[in-house]
């Protein structure tokens, strides 16, 4: 089957191409854009909103990289830089030399916020929307955090429910899909995304949250199903590299999203050795150079 793939690529290059069949190794080249990119976070490498994390996730070896929206406390939105249109001008333009991609922006103060109660939600969510089409940035990252907890807190249902439904039409009208991270198993996350009913929410998925729980990884990520899980924050707990982790086989994850017929952004979050927890080149170069030798060698 996978030879009869490869055939069907082939000859459809070759009608891209006047009917020559490219060098195979830029063939390789063609076939390596598709199916799985790997990024780095801005605030996970220490950079926060700063342009220097460009040029940082270009040396880690990363395909792309998710920016934080900046932080939130008491405000009535983010702290974001990026609404001054030079700013986010230099970004892009630094992003196009380095041809790195901006795979999402991430709403992270919600993980210490209450998205549930939070008055100026409708704000919040509008500037982080704004700031994604102004980019050309299709997915926006939303934690439920743990004031959103719906294991901890199952009465706040309804109202992340309805909240989350006013947010799916926003969305809409921008064209962008926000990926939510919840404390809820597979099945419950299915429900709350159902009872919302919106394309343009979907599940952030988190590798960790699956494993600290004691859960089937593969049985959470086939129970979502590829059309419901729209970015990965694809590591575990800090500890040790992904590599050097026992708790997770990436090479049996590649598997089940390959089975699943998945595609798309593999995050790198934490995952960090603990003997060197603030080195970020050593620690985040290691998780992304293991990340594209699992899903991106031919």
């Amino acid at each position: 089957m996978q030879n009869q793939g490869r055939r069907k690529f082939i000859g459809s290059v070759a009608l891209l191409t006047g009917g020559c069949i490219l060098p195979n190794q830029l063939l390789m080249a063609v076939e390596k854009k598709e199916k799985y990119k790997i990024a780095v976070i801005d605030l996970m490498i220490l950079k926060r909103q700063k342009i220097s994390a460009l040029p940082l996730a270009k040396e880690i070896g990363a395909d792309g990289l998710e920016i934080d929206m900046g932080g939130l406390g008491n405000r009535d939105t983010f702290d974001n830089k990026l609404a001054d249109l030079t700013t986010r001008q230099e970004y892009l333009d630094q992003a196009k030399a380095l041809n790195l991609e901006i795979c999402s922006l991430a709403m992270t103060g919600f993980y210490a916020q209450s998205f549930a109660t939070r008055p100026t939600y409708q704000k919040m969510l509008q500037d982080c929307l704004d700031t994604a089409k102004a980019m050309k940035v299709k997915v926006v990252f939303l934690p439920l955090g743990v004031q959103g907890d719906l294991v901890k807190y199952p009465e706040l249902w309804e109202p992340i429910v309805e909240r989350l439904k006013v947010a799916g039409k926003m969305a809409a009208k921008t064209d962008v899909v926000i990926g939510i991270e919840t404390a809820l198993d597979a099945a419950g996350e299915l429900k709350l995304l159902k009872e919302v009913g919106s394309k343009n929410v979907k599940s952030y998925f988190n590798f960790s949250n699956a494993i600290k729980i004691g859960r089937d990884l593969h049985q959470e990520l086939r129970i979502l199903g590829r059309k419901n899980i729209v970015q990965i924050h694809a590591t575990n707990e800090d500890g040790v590299w992904l590599q050097n982790d026992p708790k997770i086989d990436l090479k049996k994850v590649k598997n089940t999203l390959d089975e699943m017929g998945w595609s798309g952004w593999l995050v790198v979050e934490r995952s960090r050795d603990a003997t060197q927890p603030t080195n970020v080149k050593y620690n985040f170069s290691a998780n992304t150079r293991y990340l594209k030798s699992v899903f991106q060698v031919r």
